[in-house]
């Protein structure tokens, strides 16, 4: 999955667009720069700009309008992509991203993510971090991957409790019910939304 690490490389702020996209865990917020999704996550509008004047990027405008068909790709791409790994016809995502709304911890828990605990499959936060070589750093991981900025596409989702319990996910229980079952080839919307 070609990804970069962060927009080290930029020389000002990057436009991003972002967009809504309907599923069946709810409305996802979408946001991408012309280059790579970057944003995949449940939180409100409000908070995922502020996300993005955070780390210097900020909103498309009207002067943007050079880049908006790129942005319009990796968000189209996204989209499709998503729909398809929500309805069982894909199960890795091929999308450029960036995570450059991530920490440093954050980006290297989350993009280890998908090689550490395979499609159908859990792992725990404890799990995760001693693959990380961080054996005590269980709830730092946690805390990491609930600042997931590209949920489902990176999947926090599969990283559960120490007794295998569901705990915490941007999307809610529910959803991370949903995509495990979904993974599991089981009826995702049992328990689900």
């Amino acid at each position: 999955m070609p990804r970069s690490a962060s927009a080290a490389g930029r020389t000002g702020p990057s436009a991003v667009s972002l967009t809504v996209l309907p599923t069946p865990l709810g409305e996802l917020r979408l946001a991408a720069t012309a280059d790579a999704l970057v944003y995949c996550g449940f939180q409100p509008v409000d908070e995922v700009r502020a996300r993005f004047a955070r780390a210097g990027l900020r909103e498309a405008g009207q002067a943007d309008r050079d880049g908006e068909g790129a942005r319009r790709t990796v968000l189209d791409e996204a989209s499709a992509q998503l729909d398809a790994y929500l309805t069982g016809r894909l199960r890795s995502f091929g999308l450029p991203l960036d995570l450059c709304l991530a920490t440093p911890f954050s980006r290297e828990t989350v993009s280890s993510l998908e090689a550490f605990v395979p499609y159908g499959s859990t792992a725990t936060y404890g799990a995760l971090a001693r693959a990380l070589d961080r054996p005590r750093a269980a709830r730092a991981v946690g805390t990491a991957l609930g600042a997931n900025p590209l949920c489902v596409v990176l999947p926090c989702h599969r990283i559960v409790g120490s007794t295998g319990t569901l705990t915490g996910y941007a999307g809610g229980v529910d959803a991370k019910k949903y995509l495990l079952a979904l993974e599991a080839g089981d009826e995702p919307g049992a328990g689900g939304r």
